[in-house]
């Protein structure tokens, strides 16, 4: 098929739900997407922080090919061995003790604050499950993950909302004193706000948050959804930041670009959820599990060391075009926001850019890019060349 007849086939048959780039995407290779006509596009996005391993990988498509005629599903009913393999690395990995998989980020989140909620309740009774995420979060878009969103344009239409979530600043350790209270059962935070516009968290606040947290028996829930797997230069940001949360969420890269997700559970809380208090049809399937063991054995310590200088290298490029739209660049590893100045839209920056062959996100008011890890210097240099040729 055409571009244009995928475009129109999919506006036709599949509901209006996301605004789409006028791009249809055929095969790759590398960090390089073609569309059906063999135009080239420099992946900036990843999927959005999904496909780490790029497209075209081999030893990925093969895992995938040989567990598909093997066995594609039978449930959680029954021993697999591709997700006990893959649970046993996160874990030993990670220093967590437990690990339960789903199959999107917003299931994963769902599952973090159903745990904090049961662990509350198993130790102190009812009346203790409320949850402080922070302003400026996104946490998924099921009913209760866009609650605890911490922002207010994604409270509309779904009345009514799951209660028992409140809001504190970020790195305002008074707000979040602010919003504590005798109900409080858990703080879930993201490392880094992805959405919000790839603001990284001080490492002081956090450590403080660990600490209260530690001193009131709340557990800490690190949504790592975004920022896991490598997307920061470690296999999950907390590591970076010296904490070992009591569960964190993953999903996105963990499988390379197939649907997976999951929440590692510490010491004191692997054992909260138990038989017939949490399931998934779909979860751990051996496929997917397979795909994930794959990424795994590519996110040696050598391979996220060179993620790190990837993200410096790709920032200190952007910065030195000294483009009259960009600002300053932040974030960690190959997760990356750059400042969008006042008087231009992020939206039609990102328009001019995949017109010209550059595929990139926007997040909050600025740009966000999550390039595939394993995207080359020729690559990345040829995406800052569409920039300098498309907004200098």
């Amino acid at each position: 098929m055409t571009s244009r007849e995928i475009m129109s086939l999919t506006d036709q048959y599949i509901l209006h739900t996301y605004g789409r780039f006028p791009v249809a995407i055929d095969h790759g290779e590398g960090a390089t997407l073609y569309d059906p006509e063999g135009n080239a596009y420099i992946d900036f996005t990843s999927g959005i922080g999904v496909s780490d391993l790029g497209y075209g990988n081999q030893p990925w498509a093969d895992a995938i090919a040989a567990q598909a005629k093997k066995l594609g599903h039978v449930s959680n009913l029954f021993y697999t061995e591709p997700p006990a393999r893959l649970a046993e690395i996160l874990c030993r990995r990670t220093g967590m003790s437990g690990v339960f998989f789903a199959n999107g980020g917003g299931e994963a989140n769902e599952g973090m604050i159903k745990l904090a909620r049961k662990y509350s309740f198993d130790k102190y009774g009812q009346g203790r499950a409320a949850i402080i995420t922070l302003n400026n979060s996104f946490h998924g878009r099921t009913i209760t993950t866009l609650t605890a969103t911490g922002q207010a344009v994604f409270h509309n239409y779904f009345f009514p909302f799951t209660e028992g979530f409140r809001y504190a600043d970020a790195n305002d350790l008074a707000s979040l004193e602010a919003a504590a209270g005798d109900d409080v059962c858990a703080v879930m935070v993201e490392l880094v706000q992805g959405e919000g516009g790839v603001l990284p968290l001080d490492r002081d606040y956090v450590h403080a948050v660990a600490k209260l947290c530690a001193e009131r028996d709340w557990l800490l829930l690190v949504d790592e959804v975004q920022t896991g797997v490598g997307r920061t230069g470690s296999l999950f940001a907390f590591q970076q930041y010296g904490i070992l949360p009591d569960v964190a969420s993953f999903a996105k890269g963990i499988a390379g670009g197939l649907p997976m997700s999951g929440i590692l559970a510490n010491e004191k809380c692997r054992d909260v959820l138990g038989p017939g208090t949490h399931a998934t049809t779909f979860g751990a399937n051996p496929v997917c599990a397979a795909a994930g063991l794959v990424v795994q054995e590519t996110l040696s310590d050598a391979f996220l060391e060179d993620v790190q200088a990837k993200g410096t290298y790709l920032r200190n490029q952007i910065e030195a075009l000294d483009l009259p739209c960009f600002g300053a660049t932040r974030g960690l590893g190959l997760m990356i926001g750059i400042e969008v100045r006042d008087g231009f839209s992020n939206k039609e920056i990102a328009n001019k850019l995949i017109e010209n062959g550059l595929l990139v996100l926007t997040a909050g008011p600025g740009m966000r890019l999550l390039p595939p890890l394993v995207i080359s210097k020729e690559e990345m240099d040829k995406g800052v060349a569409i920039m300098k040729e498309t907004l200098g």
